[in-house]
């Protein structure tokens, strides 16, 4: 009895103890706080809380030691918070979470102390984030972690032992990242898993060498990326028995090629451009091969493997594409005298990826400065050193001179280094980068020279660093963007430029950029954007202006961007927005950013050309009474319509309406009339009186179309919204 009286007790204490903006459940121990505008953890959440619900905030940064007040939680869901980064430590005390959600945020580094704590979890979701690099290390506390995901991020290259310490890890999700380089023992310390996922990346050719420490994984998934050969004895993976390969670059597959995979059972090779298979040594297990899609030629060259099929009892999926009188065949139709040869031109040899000779590796290591064999790295952070160390070991891939008072980087300042791979030269007071600084780092991918006192480069300053893909030149001191410089760079996918004093950003800035994927301006002083600015980044998908000085949305330098699906233009001083102002992009934009702008009115044709394919936006915070009609957003997963003062009056109706019928928490609030001030404008009752009103609650089909006026219905509304409940949360 003392032990339910004091368990009472306690849960009455924390009920006085939930914070204002959020909803407290003791008899199960949740607390919500959703889409709300919290900007910091709140410190009075019950101690006993087991699922924390924080969805859709403002924190920016997880500070060291943030849930210690809360220790016994098991799940915590972060999701759209705007996260940047997580401080090590962030996470300490919280020893029972099993799930913690990060997806659809915005960190681009993970440290080796950012999960620290997290003895217990099991299932981590970083998708969605720009996470560009991970330190080995990262994942080194979570020893009971069984789930892993970090698709739809800006991962190019895994280095080796990265996942070192996940020992019970069963399903590594890297899908829809930008990978193309994988250290050989990148997957060296993943003994339980069993699923791994690293379709539509930028592979060229299959990790056999990476992917043979996976002795366990029966699952296996290389679809789209664009490899173009699978050589001999490529794969080696004793328990494989599902591989897809699907939508690649495929030309011809060697006839050993799995044949160190004795367990597989179904293979995908869908939409390729192969002419045909040899027959598979060595798969005896292989139960169906999947061949739809390719541009079988159904020759006497076929019929070796035709008739391979038949003898292992191997099921195949596919269609003759030629000769024309066997067009549209399927291969288990057709009989061996019906493959015949004519004058046939034997096919291309197909090229196989060349080996790259390993530099040698020696043991040195510069004086004052560390060096780890096993995970290729060395670091001299923060020693005072005034010069950039040399004679580091020729194996080294990530090299760390963070917060050393360099000023400049010589030409050939890394000598050696030819497997580079990471190189940071963050907070180093580098004022010049010069002529040949990065000289014959043939294998750099990631250079960070953030908060430094760069005003200006030059295009030779990356001379033989032509892979690199992410440049971080953020907090800097740039007023414009270095035309030109960027010429040698063919493989840029990420480019950071943001809390410079950009002023404007000019014709030519980005010539050569023409692989450039997320562009990231926000902080800057940019006023304008002009027409052609952007022209040579036809493959952009991200373009971050917020916190800008921009007076009206860049339509113009919006064309000829087919692939932007990300906008954003939050607290820019755009105060009226025009007809059709999305319209050049408006067939792939997905997330919209319209927040903190002191908007003030929005034209009923604004949104002209978009619909379904928005998935969220963002409006919050701003001064205008009503928005356009957007009944044909159909896919919203988010909206947020927070600290709008909208006029709850007749001409609000159809919005009313709208909001009624979505099942996501939009937060919208009536500014005026004083009687409705501070409702929700679902919720106000200045509507009733409205022509229209009682038709539209008894289920009229369009909300944006008023109708003659009816006798006010009682019954209740009904019908599910047309979009998606991602947040499970109430209106």
């Amino acid at each position: 009895w003392g032990l339910l009286l004091l368990t009472v007790a306690l849960g009455m204490t924390a009920a006085t103890r939930c914070p204002a903006p959020c909803v407290c459940d003791n008899l199960r121990a949740h607390v919500l706080c959703l889409n709300g505008s919290l900007t910091a953890i709140p410190d009075t959440i019950p101690e006993l809380t087991k699922k924390l619900d924080l969805r859709g905030n403002s924190f920016m940064v997880i500070p060291v030691g943030a849930f210690l007040a809360t220790p016994y939680l098991t799940h915590l869901d972060l999701q759209r918070c705007k996260v940047e980064r997580l401080e090590e430590g962030a996470f300490r005390g919280l020893g029972r979470l099993v799930y913690l959600n990060l997806a659809s945020n915005g960190i681009a580094l993970l440290y080796q102390e950012s999960l620290d704590g997290l003895s217990s979890l099991q299932q981590l979701i970083l998708e969605g984030n720009r996470i560009e690099e991970i330190q080995p290390g990262a994942f080194g506390h979570l020893g009971s972690l069984t789930v892993l995901d970090l698709r739809a991020n800006a991962l190019v290259y895994l280095p080796d032992m990265v996942f070192q310490g996940l020992q019970v890890l069963r399903w590594l999700r890297l899908s829809h990242n930008a990978l193309h380089v994988l250290g050989s023992e990148a997957f060296a310390a993943l003994p339980a898993l069993r699923r791994l996922s690293l379709d539509h990346n930028e592979l060229q050719a299959l990790p056999g060498e990476a992917l043979a420490r996976l002795d366990g994984a029966t699952w296996l998934d290389l679809g789209h990326n664009p490899i173009t050969y699978v050589a001999e004895e490529a794969l080696a993976m004793a328990s494989l028995r599902h591989l897809f390969l699907d939508h690649a670059s495929l030309q011809d597959v060697a006839p050993d090629a799995f044949a160190r995979s004795p367990q597989l059972r179904v293979l995908d090779l869908r939409e390729n451009q192969l002419q045909g298979l040899p027959p598979l040594a060595g798969a005896g297990g292989l139960a169906r091969v999947s061949l739809d899609g390719n541009p079988l030629l159904c020759s006497c060259l076929l019929r070796p493997f035709h008739k391979w099929l038949a003898r292992a009892r191997v099921q195949a999926e596919g269609a003759c594409a030629a000769p024309p009188a066997l067009r549209g065949r399927s291969l288990d139709s057709l009989k061996p005298p019906e493959m015949r040869c004519g004058r046939l031109r034997p096919p291309p040899s197909p090229i196989t990826p060349s080996e790259q000779p390993r530099a040698a590796s020696s043991r040195q290591c510069p004086q004052r400065c560390v060096c780890s064999p096993d995970f290729h790295h060395g670091s001299c952070e923060n020693r005072d050193l005034r010069e950039i160390p040399r004679d580091f070991p020729g194996d080294t891939r990530l090299l760390d001179l963070r917060r050393n008072p360099f000023s400049t980087v010589p030409p050939d300042a890394f000598p050696g280094l030819k497997e580079l791979v990471s190189l940071h030269l963050q907070s180093c007071s580098i004022r010049v980068l010069h002529p040949g600084a990065l000289r014959g780092l043939e294998s750099l991918v990631y250079l960070y020279l953030t908060d430094n006192h760069l005003s200006t480069l030059v295009a030779a300053a990356f001379e033989g660093a032509s892979h690199l893909a992410y440049l971080d030149l953020g907090h800097n001191a740039f007023t414009s963007v270095p035309a030109g410089a960027f010429q040698l760079l063919p493989n840029l996918i990420s480019l950071h430029l943001q809390h410079n004093a950009i002023g404007e950003l000019a014709e030519g800035d980005l010539a050569g950029a023409r692989g450039l994927r997320w562009l990231y301006l926000a902080g800057n002083a940019i006023k304008h954007i002009a027409p052609a600015a952007l022209a040579p980044t036809k493959m952009l998908e991200k373009l971050q202006l917020e916190g800008n000085h921009l007076s009206e949305v860049p339509t113009a330098a919006l064309r000829g961007l087919p692939a932007l699906s990300e906008l954003k233009l939050s607290r820019n001083p755009i105060k009226h927005m025009g007809h059709s102002v999305f319209l050049p992009v408006a067939s792939s934009l997905q997330h919209l950013y319209l927040d903190n702008m002191g908007l003030e009115w929005i034209s009923p044709h604004a949104f002209t050309g978009l619909g379904p394919k928005i998935r969220s936006l963002y409006l919050e915070s701003n001064k205008m009474s009503n928005i356009p009609n957007m009944s044909n957003f159909t896919g919203l997963e988010i909206l947020n319509l927070r600290d709008v003062p909208f006029h709850c009056d007749c001409q609000l109706l159809p919005l009313h309406r709208w909001i009624n019928k979505l099942n996501l928490h939009v937060g919208a609030t009536c500014g005026s009339p004083a009687e409705a001030r501070g409702l929700k404008v679902k919720l106000s009752t200045t509507f009733l009186t409205c022509p229209g009103w009682g038709r539209g609650q008894a289920g009229e089909t369009n909300p944006n179309k008023n109708k003659a006026a009816s006798k006010p219905s009682k019954k209740k509304r009904s019908g599910k919204s047309p979009t998606r409940d991602f947040s499970k949360s109430r209106a």
